[in-house]
């Protein structure tokens, strides 16, 4: 066997040689599942996506974007990470946030090591502070993210490293930018340090196990929510309503329907002359094809109100799992 210095098996941006052969040379192979917290907007769908290269997570400017625990699993040779990531945390007492909330702190509880988010342009609030109480009562290990480092004064850094080191004297500290991808691979070679030995748990070449329909209906959600402001972003969400496959046209049939809660807020998706559902199909469906490469896709949109369903606990048991 050969061994390998860590710094030097970061092969997120590597080429140079095939996977199997890297594997080949190690000791031994990592795997931990990692969960991922913080605030809104604090960068988490981001940073998962950067890491795994590709879109795992729907990203938005509209804070509490992620609904969902969404794992994206990144491969090298090191061993694999299961990345979760949470909703972001928010302290509010509305049933739909309460049910976020329940999301963030259940996946936690179930991880091998906790990544927290926290983003260096935003001072250490009484939210910083509940997510801090919640990763404490975990006895899993923990490394810190700092993020926005490309956006951030070096006061304000230096101002979120002290806030940081206070409560987490020991945890291992990175300064990153996720949407820049610097600071990324050193955050990398954090988490493998502490990942437990063991077999992988998925194989080589997945990168995420959300269901099918789940990543059309996100999809779509993230392009309805793109353009709109105020409540509305938060009051949609999307039904994959039929899918059908035909094998001999070699073609896929997608209707899903975006809903909203209020008859008002349908008129502002569909807008004047139908141009809102036409741009959120097309440019849903040019993402939605990358699925189904060499496939015809057609992809049917309606627009519907459901009244008040944020506060429908059997709507929000069905979309929040």
């Amino acid at each position: 066997m050969i061994e390998v210095n860590e710094k030097s098996i970061s092969l997120r941006n590597s080429k140079c040689l095939p996977f199997y052969l890297f594997k080949s040379i190690l000791f031994i192979m990592k795997c931990a599942t990692v969960s991922i917290i913080g605030r809104p907007s604090s960068g988490k769908s981001t940073l998962v996506n950067t890491i795994c290269e590709r879109k795992i997570s729907i990203t938005a400017k509209t804070p509490q974007t992620t609904r969902n625990a969404i794992r994206g699993i990144f491969t090298d040779a090191r061993g694999q990470l299961i990345l979760t990531d949470t909703p972001g945390y928010h302290l509010n007492d509305q049933k739909m946030n309460l049910k976020l909330q329940e999301t963030t702190r259940s996946t936690l509880s179930e991880a091998d090591m906790i990544l927290y988010v926290i983003d260096s342009k935003r001072e250490g609030g009484v939210e910083e502070l509940a997510i801090i109480d919640i990763i404490k009562k975990s006895r899993a290990p923990i490394v810190i993210a700092i993020n926005k480092q490309d956006i951030a004064k070096e006061k304000e850094l230096e101002s979120t490293k002290e806030f940081i080191i206070s409560h987490f004297p020991t945890s291992p500290i990175c300064l990153i930018s996720a949407s820049l991808d610097t600071g990324v691979d050193e955050l990398l070679i954090e988490l493998y340090k502490l990942a437990p030995e063991g077999p992988l748990l998925y194989g080589d070449e997945e990168f995420t196990d959300q269901p099918l329909e789940f990543r059309i209906a996100e999809i779509i959600r993230e392009k309805a929510i793109i353009g709109v402001t105020e409540e509305i972003p938060h009051a949609i969400f999307v039904d994959i309503v039929d899918m059908e496959h035909n094998v001999e046209e070699n073609s896929i049939w997608i209707r899903a329907s975006i809903n909203v809660e209020k008859e008002s807020q349908k008129g502002i998706i569909v807008g004047r002359g139908g141009e809102g559902i036409k741009k959120i199909r097309q440019a849903s469906f040019k993402e939605i094809k990358r699925i189904f490469p060499g496939m015809k896709v057609q992809l049917d949109l309606r627009v519907k109100a459901v009244n008040k369903w944020r506060k429908k606990q059997s709507i929000l048991d069905r979309l929040l799992n």
